[in-house]
């Protein structure tokens, strides 16, 4: 018996040594770190750090890593063993040594040595930090040094430059770097700002990986910077390596973009062959979601997860499935990326959130001749392809809100995807001030007081606005903007005498004038950034003007009806109320029947007015008010030919402004106020009268406004009296939909159809080329194949061709004056009742 204890004892101890064998072998690679300090970097346990490093295996590339800063504490035990040469480019003669501290609290992040029982853990033990001082002692510097910097690293062997500084400025010179540095396969990884503002430079270019920070919560620390630009996020409060051989608690964005180039380390050691573009897309694709689903503009793709990183595999059409609309991935309005069309039939949807009115521009590469089809909801329609001038951008107009882009191969019988690469970038609306960039230009201002809302829409924009006043008083005038990308400053002048400038604050702050004392006389502003910007800038600026000036009321007196000030049709009258007891008087004259308009503006928002209006006998005819708040009133009303009275109130006197009434007059033909001399308007009335079409209420028709393919629907349905329907599958329409029946009725004649991905898209605009389908469609019309295109702009692989030739020999249409269609050019209302009733009367 002992002798068989002998035996498993010694079996035990066999498996124990193999055992601790594998376990060395394991953490031979990355094992846990033992740092008698890891025990305060919590902010390595919420990126799962030690899950990483066993992931990590035992991959040992070294990864030369840049810290572009004050420097790095060259002596420091916790990071002496993992530095190489570097640059002080200050001071070329001297080593890059860092005088601030800054510098050394990020190279720690990355870089601290593990487990020799000093201080702390730095994320990527296979790092050596290249040290490179660009700011001064202080923690200032310019682009220029910054750089220098970047491409020195470049130059020098380093495949990751961590920046954890910024610059509200965009710089040519500093883009023409950026993309140096990526068309060397080297990744730049930059802090986003700390300010609660825009993102900064360089963070904002489109190929640098733009670092935001979040709390312990996981939640965005209110003060890190967000917007477009922002790629993801990492912990905001760490525990690091400080100057003297210290360590110290510190926080910001700057403590979040070294952890995500340490994470940028790990995967590219482990995966030597990526490009750039992929580490960054690796660590964008495989983040812990925080906000929205995808990508949002206060955490972007998500939390950076560097366990994820190495395990996941990389997924070069890492926007999968977004092959429908209501599938659609986020991108932001400024971003670089790449994807696959995996086959001929496969389509990828993009929705994009403008946050202003402008134009989105999008830059579309793909190495395929037959090229990719890019189609937004708004119905314009590009084709790109490798035989392409280079990589011209597509321009498309857009509203703030969201907009959905399509992609799809042109060749829809190929048998190969297309790799493409998709960059994006937008530009503001033209302010409707503009052109006033000169003095001479200035855009004329009411005098009264008033906000205007305006861009920098172009390179050197500055906006120049007079305020011819005629009356005395005071003014103030307060400026703001909503993005750090603006250093606001107001120039103050009154015509003939010395300009004052207001320019109190910085970037992104809030400029206030004094009370001033103002007489008659032409008075100039000018609006412009401090800042030399070489780009439009996305953001909007808001000018206060507080004038109060002694009014007096020119229409005085008209207190009583038989005084009534006589209102000509489309003048304005301004009046105030000197006392609460103060009502006013006018009259008008509608020469025929029609619709009347009366419209009240600039009524002080905490005023209530009320408008009474009689018939000539004084018998009233309606009594009207604005909501509180609200500084306008606005009336409709269908009158007789003859005089009418209007008696205006207030809740309460005013006198600092002038409230503004102007009354028109419309002839109401078939019902409608929009109609009278438009060139359908025959057709309108015809088709209106036989009950086919209506209208939008409030007697208007808009006939210049594109029509939808749920309203044609229900319009041929009306026209053609069809009653039998046909059940609806597609994805996009239910029972609920108003127009369901029409367009089940139209299905079942084969005058509509839906789409490919098994949508209808009731409310997407109908193009020219869709419209005249429906009605070939309506008249059994199959199409023609022979015979050349009547039309220069559509050629012979047209999906529409056959119909177009059909109805343009039929003479159902004829296109425009130079020998086009236009055929995906959205259809008016106006042009589509024209084509219906030609096809009605045939």
């Amino acid at each position: 018996m002992k002798f068989i204890r002998h035996v498993w004892l010694i079996v035990l101890m066999l498996l124990v040594v193999e055992l601790t064998v594998m376990v060395t072998k394991a953490e031979a690679a990355y094992p846990a770190s033992t740092d008698p300090m890891r025990v305060k970097q919590t902010y390595l346990d919420m990126i799962h750090i030690d899950q990483a490093w066993v992931a990590a295996g035992d991959t040992r590339t070294p990864i030369v890593v840049a810290v572009v800063d004050t420097g790095v504490d060259l002596t420091h035990p916790d990071l002496v063993g993992n530095l190489v040469d570097g640059v002080n480019l200050l001071q070329p003669t001297k080593k890059p040594m860092d005088d601030n501290g800054h510098g050394t609290n990020v190279a720690g992040i990355i870089a601290a040595s593990i487990n020799n029982d000093k201080g702390i853990a730095g994320i990527a033990p296979n790092t050596k930090i290249m040290p490179i001082k660009a700011l001064e002692a202080d923690g200032t510097g310019g682009e220029a040094k910054l750089g220098e910097g970047i491409k020195y690293a470049v130059d020098h062997g380093a495949k990751i430059v961590v920046l954890s500084l910024g610059l509200n400025k965009y710089s040519d010179y500093l883009a023409n770097i950026v993309q140096y540095a990526e068309d060397h396969n080297v990744l730049l990884v930059a802090a986003v700002g700390n300010e609660s503002m825009s993102v900064k430079y360089p963070a904002a270019y489109p190929t640098v990986l733009a670092v935001g920070g979040v709390r312990s919560d996981k939640q965005p620390d209110p003060r890190s910077n967000f917007g477009p630009e922002l790629d993801l996020v990492a912990p905001w409060d760490v525990y690091t390596t400080a100057l003297g051989g210290g360590y110290q608690y510190q926080d910001g964005s700057s403590m979040s973009a070294p952890q995500v180039a340490g994470a940028a380390a790990l995967v590219w050691g482990k995966f030597p062959a990526l490009s750039a573009y992929q580490v960054r897309s690796q660590l964008e694709q495989t983040t812990e979601n925080l906000g929205e689903e995808g990508w949002d503009p206060k955490t972007g793709y998500g939390l950076l997860r560097v366990d994820l990183a190495l395990t996941k595999p990389y997924n070069e059409n890492r926007f999968e499935s977004n092959n429908s609309k209501n599938k659609a991935a986020k991108l932001s309005i400024h971003t670089s990326v790449k994807a696959v069309l995996t086959s001929a039939q496969d389509e990828d949807w993009f929705a994009i959130d403008a946050p202003y009115d402008g134009y989105i521009k999008v830059w579309l590469k793909n190495a395929d001749t037959t090229g990719i089809r890019v189609r937004f909801d708004s119905g314009e329609t590009f084709v790109s392809n490798n035989t392409s001038n280079g990589m011209q951008p597509f321009l498309v107009k857009v509203t703030k809100g969201r907009t959905y882009m399509q992609l799809q191969a042109v060749d829809r019988t190929r048998k190969t995807g297309i790799s493409y690469s998709l960059q994006t970038d937008f530009i503001i609306y033209r302010d409707p001030y503009e052109d006033n960039d000169k003095q001479y230009k200035a855009f004329a201002l009411p005098a009264r007081s008033q906000t205007i809302v305006g861009t920098f829409h172009q390179k050197g924009d500055v906006d120049w606005f007079v305020l011819p006043l005629q009356q005395s008083g005071t003014i103030r005038l307060k400026l703001s903007v909503d993005t750090g990308r603006i250093d606001p400053m107001i120039l103050f002048q009154k015509e003939g005498e010395k300009a004052i400038t207001i320019d109190q604050t910085g970037d992104g702050g809030i400029e206030i004038s004094p009370l001033m004392d103002v007489f008659p006389g032409q008075y100039y502003i000018r609006i412009s950034n401090v800042k030399d910007f070489t780009e439009p800038i996305t953001g909007e600026y808001t000018l206060e003007i507080e004038y109060s000036p002694k009014l007096i009321d020119p229409n005085e007196p008209n207190d009583k009806s038989y005084q009534a000030t006589f209102a000509a049709m489309n003048s304005v009258y301004e009046g105030l109320f000197n006392n609460n007891e103060d009502v006013d008087w006018f009259k008008f004259r509608m020469t025929k029947n029609g619709l009347a308009q009366v419209k009240l503006t600039n009524i002080p928002t905490s005023r209530t007015m009320y408008a009474t209006l009689y018939d000539s006998t004084l018998k009233e005819q309606g009594f009207y008010r604005n909501e509180y708040g609200s500084d306008e009133l606005f009336i409709e009303k269908t009158l007789d030919a003859g005089t009418y009275y209007i008696k205006l109130q207030a809740n309460q006197w005013f006198m600092s402004q002038m409230y503004r009434l102007k009354i028109s007059s419309y002839t109401l033909i078939s019902g409608f106020a929009d109609i009278e001399g438009h060139w359908a308007q025959d057709a309108i009335s015809k088709l209106t009268d036989q009950g086919v079409i209506s209208g939008y209420g409030n007697y208007r028709f808009a006939p210049d406004q594109s029509i939808t393919r749920a309203e044609a629907a229900a319009v041929l349905t009306r026209a053609l009296k069809l009653t039998k329907r046909k059940e609806l599958k597609f994805s996009d329409m239910d029972t609920a939909h108003w127009a369901y029946e029409y367009v089940a009725k139209a299905l079942q004649a084969d005058i509509v159809g839906g789409y490919p991905n098994g949508t209808f898209g009731p409310d997407r605009t109908l193009t020219r080329m869709e419209m005249t389908q429906m009605l070939a469609r309506s008249m059994n019309m199959t199409g023609k194949k022979r015979g050349n295109s009547p039309f220069k702009d559509v050629d012979e692989s047209y999906w529409g061709i056959g119909i177009l030739k059909q109805m343009w020999a039929d003479g159902w249409v004829a296109g425009y004056p130079d020998g086009t269609f236009h055929p995906d050019e959205q259809a008016t209302r106006a042009e589509f009742v024209s084509m219906l009733l030609k096809v009605m009367n045939r």
